[in-house]
């Protein structure tokens, strides 16, 4: 068995390696505080009023893929450029093709077992125009949202995270910074084994951590399924969910989030 100063050393050299580049745009756009994500994007009378009432200063927005659950009338450039105007940091979602293993009852679209690497490519493509649709930054992180999965399922896991790998490539490539949400219980648990164990390289894994647990605590540390020493900097935390907030006299259903990550400005 590796000593814990072993495992550490092992850990962060499996993930991926930053030039200097990535390394200033980390730093430029790192956000430590509260978050919320809507299923759709709110109006900007709304984020106005949140702004000036609200502890939030950051936001989640679904910006595209095939599992994306809710219709978006507001969300397009215009929206971006207003909410950014306002001051709010972004935090752009891509809800693509998930886990084979899903809850069946659950219709959504699927990776398949053969194709995990070319869907993988195919949708980061489709992340990548999502992005550029709305106007992001050339270096803003993209994070792929993966829901949970039944745990404890190799072949799964092994096509989660060849997908997973492969949209963490191509959307790299283009110069964003990756990010990867799921549940703590599964796929968050699945990928970091996979980097300790060494079972996937630094190019596979992602900048960012996005991790679900609703245990209603606001920190970014402490989850057993994500080692303190793993992803330094570089986590989020959805630790409440389907909760309904006023702000300013304006009301939303959202997920509350803790950030400690890179952002979109």
């Amino acid at each position: 068995m590796q000593n814990a100063d072993a495992v550490t050393r092992a850990t962060r050299a499996a993930r991926p390696a930053r030039g200097p580049a990535l390394t200033r745009a980390l730093a430029a756009q790192h956000y430590r505080g509260p978050a919320f994500d809507a299923c759709s994007a709110p109006a900007l009378d709304t984020l106005r009023a949140w702004w000036g009432h609200s502890p939030y200063k950051a936001v989640g927005i679904y910006m595209g893929g095939a599992n994306r659950y809710c219709s978006q009338p507001r969300l397009n450039a215009a929206w971006v450029q207003g909410a950014r105007a306002i001051g709010w940091r972004l935090i752009p979602v891509y809800v693509g093709s998930q886990a084979p293993c899903l809850n069946p009852k659950i219709k959504q679209r699927r990776i398949k077992a053969g194709q995990a690497l070319a869907q993988g490519r195919t949708e980061a493509l489709d992340a990548l125009r999502a992005s550029d649709r709305l106007g992001l930054p050339g270096i803003a992180p993209l994070y792929l949202d993966m829901e949970a999965y039944r745990k404890n399922d190799p072949s799964c896991t092994a096509t989660v995270q060849a997908f997973a790998a492969a949209w963490n490539r191509t959307v790299r490539a283009a110069g964003h910074l990756t990010g990867f949400y799921s549940s703590a219980d599964s796929g968050i648990r699945d990928l970091v084994r996979a980097a300790r164990a060494g079972r996937a390289g630094p190019a596979d894994l992602p900048d960012v951590l996005w991790y679900a647990h609703w245990d209603q605590r606001d920190a970014t540390v402490g989850e057993k399924a994500v080692p303190d020493a793993d992803w330094q900097g570089a986590r989020i935390h959805q630790y409440k969910g389907n909760v309904r907030e006023t702000h300013g006299g304006a009301a939303l259903t959202i997920d509350v989030n803790a950030v400690d990550a890179p952002v979109s400005r």
